[in-house]
Parts: C-alpha cells; structure tokens; sequence
C-alpha cells in the first residue's frame, strides 16, 4: 500500500521528466525518415575510411609484394586492372565493381598454391579480405549486366593467360590497391559517367 502511495505521489514528477527531457531525445534521434531513399544508404555502405589505406606497413607490403611479382611477369601487352573495367560503369557503381573485383582476385589468385610462393601475400589477402568485408551491404545501383560483363572478361584474360594471369594480378596489386582507394573513399561526382543500356 505504501508503494502505492510513493509511486502515486512520483507520478506527475515522471510525466515531467519524460516530457522535458526524453521527447527532445526522441525527437531529434537520427532515425531514417519513413520513404527515405535507399541510394543513399546503399551510397553510405559503399564508402570505406581514408585510414585504411593510409596505413603505412599495409601500402608497403602490398607494393613490394606488387613490384617484385611484376618482375616476372613477361606480357606487356596485357592489363587486368585498368580503366577498361569502368567501361559503360556509372561512377557511383565502381565501389562495388572494385569490391567484386579484389573478391576475384583474393579467391581466385591470392588464397590459391601462390600464398606459398611470395611474402606477403596472406597479410595483403587479409586486408583486402577486411575491406571487402566491411563492403559487404555495398550494392549495385541501376543496371548489372555492364558491371557483370567487365568481371566476366577481367577473369576470361585471367585465365587465357594461365599461370601467368596469377602473375599477372599479383604483379598489379599496387594498381588494385590505388583503384580500390580511389572508388570507395572519394565521394563519385554528380553526373559522372553513365551506363549505357
């Protein structure tokens, strides 16, 4: 009975506490707003912080790995990381296509019977394994047939090139490197390129 009484008697004081103090806080919580538009959210989870690649024992290892494998690559003619795979890319899409791209080579080249041959390779596999990890609620926006397209002929001319398509990916790690930074830290322009359907 007593409990009733203190706690009738605090009512009121909650009331006013609730009302001064926790409506402001619900108010101006940074809740999405209902019908928000999911660019911008698929646009927040394709950025990755500055840090990590200003790191300097990672960019060392990943770019003496890259220089001494690039040593022995023998064709000049061919380049698996470049611009060719922006072609028809929109510039709000390259994030994710460098996401899938660094998927490709750390499965298909750096966790295979190479990770033996070379220092460094597990560490660089790990990070970049890391950065595709916290990429992974980054998705495509608008049309997935170009993006899809320019992976299927990065790893076509990986594997025309046989063991030296392995060679070849390991020896531009540095280029992968940089393109990946480039994509997911820097804010894609208004108006970039488009895709074409």
């Amino acid at each position: 009975m007593a409990y009733l009484q203190t706690l009738s008697k605090s009512f009121p004081g909650w009331i006013f506490f609730c009302c001064c103090c926790c409506l402001p806080l619900l108010l101006t919580s940074s809740l999405p707003l209902k019908g928000a538009s999911t660019a911008s959210t698929a646009h927040h989870t394709c950025r990755l912080r500055k840090i990590h690649f200003q790191q300097p024992y990672i960019r060392n290892r990943t770019y003496t790995l890259a220089k001494m494998v690039h040593a022995l690559d023998k064709d000049t003619d061919n380049r698996l990381i470049g611009q060719q795979l922006y072609v028809n890319i929109k510039e709000n899409n390259r994030c994710y296509l460098m996401k899938r791209v660094v998927e490709i080579v750390v499965k298909d080249v750096l966790l295979t019977e190479v990770k033996n041959q070379y220092p460094y390779v597990e560490e660089v596999a790990q990070f970049l394994a890391s950065l595709t990890s916290e990429l992974s609620r980054c998705k495509f926006s608008g049309n997935r047939a170009h993006i899809e397209r320019n992976l299927e002929q990065m790893k076509n001319k990986m594997e025309q090139l046989g063991k030296n398509g392995k060679t070849k990916a390991i020896g531009e790690l540095d280029l992968l490197f940089d393109y990946m930074e480039n994509a997911c830290t820097d804010i894609p322009k208004k108006g970039g390129n488009k895709e074409k359907n």
